[in-house]
């Protein structure tokens, strides 16, 4: 995700943001020599293959040895492709691919599926170098900073990197950070409406070139949970990818359940007039595991969709989480809150 994209949703999304839609999942930018056709068919192989790897948030899929023999007939999922040449006189090959053919290849090759709505991760890196402390912010650690938005992109993973203004920093500081004071490092990252935030800390070994990066979401029990060791750059492209992978462990559709379709009623509450029946309707469809959507039956206070999805009812659940528009309703007399399995029953919060 680039960023002028975080800028923009910084400057006009709401604190209530769960996910953002990733626009490029199914198109990858690689370098080329030329524009001779080998060269772009070369590249055009390879890029099928990092897309497999982006959808299914699977770091094996472009290893799959079906998948690299799909790349023989590679024309028939591509959409286009563009070259970009840039100002230093190198060239890059954009390629996009159908998001039908790929999503039919991931399910004949049993990876699993990762839909376009994906939740924001704030990322909070702290560095120790020569006895000082820094955050990492375009200004601090440029190569660093864009080295995690490159590795996110190759991993279809929206990330933001803290700006660390004046804003920023009258709530949060380095010993925040170093320490993984979880309360004001997740409202820091509310005002980048993040759904989930990381707390990062990397210093060398004493005596040693070697490099140690100690990271963990600000809600998980113990800061050493998950520990790199190796060169600087390395462990943090490396961190951007067990994120990744961690996530879509997480929101990633079984494989074993993706050609499986299923019906569920879904009753929405806080709703009260056609433009909003309409709007939900429509955003129930752009949902990644919604294939259909009917108004079954409308109440004063509520509205019953019927809808087909692929995957099973957890699935469902996993996509609508995040998705700030609808929130697992609650009955305000109750004092514990009892989720039932067998229905959705969520609250209608606008868009």
């Amino acid at each position: 995700m680039s960023r002028l994209l975080i800028c923009l949703l910084l400057f006009f999304s709401s604190a209530s943001t769960f996910a953002v839609e990733v626009t490029n999942l199914y198109q990858d930018t690689l370098k080329v020599a030329d524009k001779s056709r080998d060269a772009r068919l070369a590249a055009s192989r390879e890029a099928l293959l990092n897309v497999l790897v982006k959808v299914s948030g699977d770091t094996t899929a472009d290893q799959n040895p079906v998948a690299k023999q799909r790349t023989r007939d590679i024309s028939d999922y591509m959409l286009k492709f563009e070259y970009d040449e840039k100002a230093d006189g190198s060239l890059n090959l954009v390629v996009k691919f159908e998001a039908n053919k790929i999503n039919a290849l991931i399910k004949e090759l049993g990876l699993p599926l990762w839909g376009t709505r994906r939740p924001l991760v704030a990322i909070w890196l702290a560095i120790e170098d020569n006895w000082r402390r820094e955050l990492v912010t375009q200004e601090s650690y440029p190569q660093l900073e864009q080295l995690i938005y490159d590795k996110a992109g190759e991993r279809g993973l929206a990330v933001v990197v803290p700006l660390l203004d004046l804003q920023d920093r009258s709530i949060v500081g380095i010993p925040e950070v170093w320490g993984n004071f979880s309360e004001p490092v997740e409202r820091a990252s509310s005002r980048y409406s993040a759904e989930r935030s990381i707390t990062a800390r990397m210093y060398q070994q004493q005596d040693s070139e070697t490099w140690i990066l100690d990271w963990r979401f600000t809600n998980d029990d113990l800061f050493e949970t998950n520990r790199l060791v190796g060169d600087k750059q390395q462990i943090v492209a490396d961190m951007v990818d067990s994120l990744a992978s961690g996530l879509a462990l997480e929101y990633a559709i079984d494989p074993t359940t993706i050609g499986q379709l299923a019906s569920a009623k879904f009753y929405l509450k806080g709703i009260n007039n056609f433009v909003d029946i309409e709007l939900a309707k429509r955003r129930l469809a752009t949902l990644s595991v919604v294939t259909r959507v009917e108004i079954l039956l409308r109440t004063p206070d509520m509205v019953q969709f019927h809808v087909n999805h692929t995957g099973s009812m957890n699935d469902f659940r996993k996509a609508l989480e995040l998705d700030s528009a609808f929130k697992a309703y609650q009955d305000p007399r109750d004092f514990y809150q009892i989720i039932n399995q067998d229905e959705l029953e969520y609250q209608w919060q606008g868009l």
